[in-house]
């Protein structure tokens, strides 16, 4: 689906086709063309009509690209990630925006439906003035909602770390490994996408390009300052979430050292017991303790509890209990 906004005469309107006469240079137009799912007909205006380079062209029509920013002779195009609650209210989507900007045109492709694309144009039609800052304006306005809309995931993503911490040394006896295992992959996915972001936006905010003027270049230093405290606290995160996980198997590993001990001890205690009990038990003649033959059985326990005692004294004087 294409959606087409054109600025003209300090009116912003929605038309049905783009007119090569609004590209060319020096016309007052400024244009905003949406696409969505993009197919052969996006594909074919993109090329012959806004005349953009096939490399860039590839990689806007391919689903998935990581964050990147790179100039052509008569534009520039970025990559972004937007970032979405995941199914089930567990962990984060992000889906990439392509956009394409010139002096007069903006281009925005995504292979999802995008509210956020939706709720600007519906923004820049109710509000003249915000297209008539010009693509470039339109262009910081959706990436500083999208950078925020990051805020939400990082708070829920600093809430599961803590309640994940809280188990591991409140509830020693939980295994949470797989829910730490869970959070890990995410945190990783945001900085992943976080860090080439950053370093996108950060080439915007220098001013290196002539597409962005001084007063744009403010408003994303701005944006620049919200990504650097995001990659950050994924870097601090993906910190947190590796110590978390060597002290629940630490904490693992002690328990089961405590169980081994335990049953290592009770088979030593026992060893004597056995020797003592199967040479009383055997078949053959064997010198009587004093007393009647009622008092043996006593003699037998008796001689089980004293080496039982004893053992446990020694363990306990090596501190090995």
């Amino acid at each position: 689906m294409i959606t087409v906004l054109v600025h003209r005469e300090g009116q912003t309107r929605q038309v049905d086709v783009v007119d090569p006469a609004w590209l060319v240079p020096g016309a007052s137009e400024k244009l905003w063309v949406d696409i969505e799912l993009p197919d052969n007909g996006a594909k074919d205006l993109l090329r012959q009509t806004f005349r953009l380079h096939e490399l860039s062209l590839e990689d806007a029509l391919s689903e998935i690209h990581h964050p990147k920013i790179e100039l052509f002779d008569h534009y520039l195009y970025l990559i972004l990630h937007g970032i979405l609650p995941g199914a089930g209210g567990r962990g984060f989507e992000t889906n990439d925006t392509d956009f394409f900007l010139g002096d007069q045109f903006l281009v925005t492709v995504h292979h999802a439906p995008s509210r956020l694309i939706s709720q600007e144009q519906q923004v820049c039609l109710r509000n003249p003035y915000v297209f008539g800052e010009g693509p470039v304006g339109v262009l910081h306005r959706i990436i500083d909602v999208m950078v925020d809309h990051y805020r939400p995931e990082v708070a829920a993503l600093e809430d599961r770390l803590e309640v994940l911490e809280e188990q591991v040394f409140e509830n020693p006896r939980d295994n949470p490994v797989r829910d730490i295992l869970m959070l890990k992959r995410d945190v990783s996915s945001l900085r992943r996408v976080a860090l080439p972001q950053r370093d996108a936006i950060g080439r915007l905010a220098r001013r290196e390009f002539e597409l962005i003027p001084d007063v744009m270049a403010y408003r994303f230093r701005d944006v620049y300052d919200h990504l650097v405290q995001i990659t950050d606290e994924a870097v601090f995160f993906q910190d947190r979430v590796t110590g978390l996980l060597d002290a629940s198997l630490s904490g693992q590993s002690n328990r089961l050292n405590q169980v081994m001990k335990v049953l290592t001890v009770m088979s030593t205690i026992f060893l004597p017991l056995t020797v003592l009990t199967g040479l009383y038990g055997m078949n053959v003649v064997i010198p009587y303790l004093p007393g009647p033959d009622g008092m043996q059985f006593w003699w037998i326990v008796g001689m089980s509890a004293t080496i039982v005692v004893s053992m446990l004294a020694v363990f306990r004087w090596r501190d090995w209990l």
